[in-house]
């Protein structure tokens, strides 16, 4: 294979599944639980999602790699709280103003319930 030629659909998931999985590895414990649980719930929950690195953080994208939604690290931007994010291609749009970021501090069955309804309808 010739370098720079694309990596087909499949390798490029397995290679961004590998890639996340590593960036969530190399964060503090805190950020790294909240990372887990949101990767675990969009996996689940939005398939064709494909994981990939985003910025050096977790992202999730619909086929053709744009980002629908991301998790960013707290440590990583000196926040104080680690965030879920929304770009504009996530299909929530509700009226004429809706959240497209939300702070986490930690997750529990209602805020994961919560998310995976979200990122459900993010995804289309």
């Amino acid at each position: 294979m010739k370098a720079g030629a694309k990596r087909s659909p499949r390798t490029a998931k397995a290679d961004g599944e590998q890639d996340v999985l590593a960036k969530i590895a190399e964060m503090p414990e805190a950020d790294r639980v909240l990372a887990e649980q949101i990767h675990r719930i969009v996996r689940s929950v939005a398939p064709d999602l494909a994981p990939k690195t985003w910025y050096g953080m977790p992202a999730y994208a619909r086929a053709g790699g744009k980002v629908v939604c991301f998790f960013q690290s707290a440590q990583k931007f000196k926040t104080r709280y680690a965030t879920l994010g929304f770009s504009d291609l996530a299909d929530l749009d509700e009226g004429t103003m809706w959240p497209t970021t939300y702070a986490l501090t930690q997750l529990t069955p209602e805020s994961e319930a919560r998310i995976a309804e979200l990122v459900a309808k993010a995804a289309g």
